[in-house]
């Protein structure tokens, strides 16, 4: 059985997070209506997964099986390489239960200011899941590379977008224009592959 994702056709994107919604409605062109899984009600699942790839299926096949429909997961996160690549899968978590990224990013730098490194290498993973209520799933991952720059700059984007440069720019994702992140980010490389994969 070949997967595809028929145009105009809903996906429920399963996240509680309003601002992901336009950024995915623009990666995949305005072709599909997306509603969330906070509009729809559906209780978010524990993430106990150890990668990003892990947590998307899990957020993916828990939302396919709760709303019936084609449902799209995204896990991503910040990965310090002077951290050891944290905060990775827990990128959300250190916002705490308020979701505060100001608190999250303040922690990044003072972590890498107890551990005096002024190594500032950083990248984005973004894995993205597509799960049918009948059991498949597929997912694809991207990434980009770049370094942290403190204070942040920017008010655009969300997360941890005004403390980080991709490699080859000078402005932080959180000074970018949408269209300019979109083009380059660690999501809009997962969604390509994922367009590639599973739409004609």
């Amino acid at each position: 059985m070949k997967l595809k994702l028929i145009k105009g056709m809903r996906l429920v994107a399963a996240t509680h997070n309003p601002g992901k919604v336009p950024e995915i409605a623009a990666l995949l062109d305005g072709n599909y209506e997306i509603v969330t899984a906070g509009e729809l009600n559906l209780p978010e699942p524990d993430e106990t997964e150890t990668t990003f790839g892990g947590n998307a299926m899990l957020k993916a096949r828990h939302a396919a099986r709760l709303s019936g429909e084609v449902s799209l997961a995204d896990d991503s996160g910040l990965s310090v390489l002077a951290l050891d690549g944290a905060p990775s899968i827990f990128s959300a978590r250190w916002a705490g239960p308020s979701k505060d990224f100001a608190l999250a990013m303040r922690k990044v730098e003072e972590r890498l200011e107890e551990i005096g490194s002024t190594d500032r290498r950083a990248w984005f993973t973004s894995a993205l899941a597509v799960a049918w209520p009948d059991g498949p799933c597929v997912v694809v991952e991207g990434e980009v590379h770049g370094e942290l720059t403190f204070p942040p700059r920017g008010t655009r984007g969300f997360g941890y977008d005004p403390i980080f440069i991709p490699e080859g720019f000078d402005q932080t994702f959180g000074e970018m224009e949408p269209a300019a992140k979109d083009a380059m980010s660690h999501r809009a490389r997962a969604f390509a592959k994922f367009k590639a994969a599973l739409i004609d």
